[in-house]
């Protein structure tokens, strides 16, 4: 009993005797490590200069920065262990901090993935702030975008965020690159008009029109032989910059059709055949009988015409100015729906 004490002393001496004669070392390491752990932001800055010449990108600097500095601390960190005599352990955890970024990395793949997708986009800049774009079936104007998610404010007021990677891996249609942008519509007409004559009429009206752009031309082409109607497909160019699309477009089929009809241009439903497989019958009344039927239908009195009160519409300040410069000021009146800096 008393040699294994007498062991265990010794053991103790020996390593008071080895902390003793390391510890100038490992103190200095110490400082040495609390010392860089200081100067790792300030060092890191300094590092990123010249990366802000190759790239304006807040996210790129913000990403390098932090990378610059959690190798200075890295390397403080081994130093420290170094001078206290702990090379081994040093190098565990240098060789453990790849390790442990894998299994990271395979844990969080989508935040991982949505954090490379905003670098991309960062780069790319297929979009910017204030565009119009439509990802996904999803259209709207570019509120904010961050690390994680862009968020769109679509024309019902709504915010909605859609994941980098989601935005990067799919089809991006921007709608406010080019502000040129074209609509149609259809509009039929009776095999007893005159097909150059509506053609001429219709495109009288898209040049009257100041909203409707002369360069891309507008075009009234003839579509569809239909059964009852020949119908013609007109297409329009606005700045939608400027005008919103639908605006236009409910201007043009008001007043084209206005214009066929003081033209006594016929426009007729589609023909429909109703069939009765098992025949039907017809009864022929009395003239006697009906004729107190038809004294009362005529002196039923008719709707009154509301042609007037078209015309008068027509002749109104039509407002045809985009909705676009609407969602951007909502935009900016909501609230912020995620923390975190644009990166845009």
């Amino acid at each position: 009993m008393f040699s294994q004490t007498s062991e265990m002393s010794k053991e103790l001496s020996v390593y008071w005797s080895e902390f003793v004669a390391a510890l100038p070392l490992a103190t200095i390491g110490l400082v040495i490590a609390l010392v860089m752990l200081m100067l790792a932001k300030p060092l890191s800055s300094q590092m990123i200069k010249p990366i802000s010449y190759i790239s304006s990108s807040i996210l790129i600097q913000k990403v390098v920065r932090r990378i610059f500095s959690l190798l200075v601390i890295l390397l403080g960190i081994y130093i420290f262990l170094r001078l206290a005599g702990l090379e081994e352990f040093a190098i565990a955890i240098l060789s453990g901090t790849g390790v442990v970024g894998l299994i990271i990395g395979f844990a969080f793949k989508d935040i991982a993935e949505n954090f490379i997708s905003s670098l991309l986009l960062s780069v790319q800049k297929p979009f910017k702030i204030d565009d119009v774009i439509e990802v996904q079936g999803h259209m709207g104007v570019v509120k904010q975008v961050t690390a994680r998610a862009t968020t769109l404010v679509d024309f019902d007021g709504n915010h909605i965020q859609i994941p980098n990677s989601t935005v990067y891996k799919n089809v991006i249609r921007n709608m406010t690159a080019n502000p040129k942008c074209r609509g149609y519509f259809v509009i039929g007409i009776g095999y007893d008009s005159s097909i150059i004559k509506a053609q001429q009429l219709a495109m009288d009206t898209l040049k009257e029109t100041s909203a409707v752009l002369s360069d891309p031309e507008p075009q009234v082409l003839v579509d569809i032989l239909a059964s009852s109607t020949i119908n013609l497909k007109i297409y329009f160019w606005v700045n939608i910059h400027e005008h919103s699309l639908l605006k236009v477009k409910s201007l043009l089929m008001r007043t084209i059709m206005r214009s066929f009809e003081k033209a006594g241009m016929s426009m007729p439903d589609d023909a429909r055949e109703i069939i009765f497989p098992q025949g039907i019958t017809v009864h022929q009344h009395d003239e006697k009988r009906a004729a107190p039927i038809v004294e009362q239908e005529k002196e039923e009195p008719k709707p009154k015409s509301n042609e007037e009160d078209l015309i008068a519409a027509e002749g109104q300040k039509v407002d045809l100015s985009s909705d676009a410069e609407d969602i951007r000021e909502q935009a900016k009146q909501a609230r912020d729906p995620e923390q975190g800096e644009n990166i845009l």
